[in-house]
């Protein structure tokens, strides 16, 4: 599938973290100034082109974190979120101006729910507002962004004009956030390709995308804003933040990579220290990764089906679409179960040094399957057991060229 829409900007996609702001959002997930650093560095290593590293107005802590990180993390641009208000503005401008590669962020909301019900006023103010706060800001700082918050339910004539205006009066990056998370990947990379197709000045920008989990689609809308022109995602480790979360940084990166011959994008993620960055963002905000995550989940390179562990143990590529050492993972995995296969069940008897006549090993797989029926977790002691038990067997060790899948028994 090739991306819908041609793109002067070329085939690089430009990762936009926000673990630090939209992802601390998450309830219960807040980050102190030092471990926000801590991640900070992380993310620079990982490869990130930008670092969203909090909401400064917020609190004197957060504040400080923005800074400390604008201070000391080179490489990644360092921005931060403000409301389209000189306080806000001037709070993110005075927490990233040392920064290395710093920008303005600032947000206010385009659609006409949130227009009326939550800013109380029109769309001529809040047009007016958001064209003198892009102003301001750029008078600042030479790079700004601009999200128009609830985009993906905002009317389209009004959305147009708004980022022609916020263009026009200096921002260098527009974001287009589907903020309640909305919209169907058709739906929103139509949006997409409809701001490239009438905004005039669109040329002048970046295109950002900010998507949100609602209905499971974040990642989905994330890659078919891309496929549509879009150069920017905002996105999260593990896929944290408000609500139901953010588009998963390593899963948007994967998806990129995986299918980069058919889409010809790419990014500048060393895609090898995605787990370790994933283990140590769960650690810091104690959200668990759940087991089933893809990519970085405990589970992501797990085989318990006998018809699956055979064909891994064959070859790897009938069921593994990338390789865990491409995303920090080790080994893939041949989990004993139920489900298991006899072809696995001999692997990793071969793997303890246990080598069976025939007849023994046709007892031993009888008094497994007996056993794994009754037991969760099937432990190697439990497969000593079995092969003791069996009378007759005959030990020599591990054939030296079949550790190449870790088996958990």
């Amino acid at each position: 599938m090739e991306p819908a829409v041609p793109h002067p900007a070329g085939d690089r996609v430009f990762i936009f973290d926000t673990t630090l702001r939209d992802g601390e959002q998450s309830p219960g997930a807040s980050l102190t100034p030092d471990q926000k650093v801590a991640i900070a560095w992380q993310l620079a290593r990982l490869g990130v082109d930008v670092i969203e590293a909090g909401f400064p107005l917020s609190s004197p802590g957060d504040f400080e974190a923005v800074q400390r990180i604008a201070r000391q993390i080179r490489g990644p641009m360092i921005t931060a979120l403000a409301r389209a208000a000189r306080p806000d503005i001037d709070a993110v401008w005075q927490a990233v101006q040392d920064a290395e590669r710093k920008q303005i962020h600032m947000v206010l909301s385009v659609s006409d729910i949130h227009i009326e019900r939550k800013l109380r006023s029109n769309r001529r103010d809040v047009l007016r507002r958001g064209v003198e706060a892009v102003a301001y800001a750029r008078s600042l700082c030479d790079d700004v962004e601009y999200s128009p918050e609830d985009a993906g339910r905002a009317d389209l004539e009004y959305l147009f004009e708004t980022l022609e205006a916020v263009i026009d009066a200096g921002a260098t990056v527009v974001n287009i956030p589907d903020t309640t998370g909305y919209t169907l990947p058709n739906e929103f990379g139509a949006l997409i390709a409809s701001i490239r197709e009438n905004v005039r000045n669109i040329e002048r920008a970046l295109i950002s995308v900010h998507c949100h989990n609602d209905l499971g689609l974040s990642t989905a809308n994330s890659v078919a804003a891309v496929l549509n022109g879009a150069r920017r995602v905002e996105c999260t480790i593990n896929g944290i933040g408000e609500r139901a979360g953010n588009a998963s940084l390593e899963e948007v990166v994967m998806i990129l990579r995986t299918r980069e011959k058919s889409l010809g994008l790419r990014t500048g993620i060393d895609t090898t220290h995605l787990a370790e960055v994933s283990a140590l963002v769960s650690r810091h905000t104690g959200i668990p990764v759940q087991p089933n995550k893809a990519v970085v989940g405990g589970n992501a390179f797990a085989h318990a089906s006998g018809i699956h562990q055979d064909g891994v143990l064959k070859d790897k590529l009938n069921y593994e679409i990338m390789r865990p050492e491409e995303v920090g993972m080790g080994e893939s995995r041949i989990v004993l179960s139920p489900r298991s296969g006899r072809h696995a069940f001999q692997f990793r008897l071969g793997e303890l040094g246990y080598h069976l006549s025939e007849a023994d090993f046709g007892r031993a797989w009888e008094q497994f399957l007996a056993l794994a029926d009754r037991k969760k977790d099937i432990l190697d002691r439990d497969l000593e057991d079995i092969v003791r038990s069996t009378h007759s067997l005959a030990a020599s060790p591990p054939p030296l060229d079949e550790g190449r899948v870790g088996v958990v028994a």
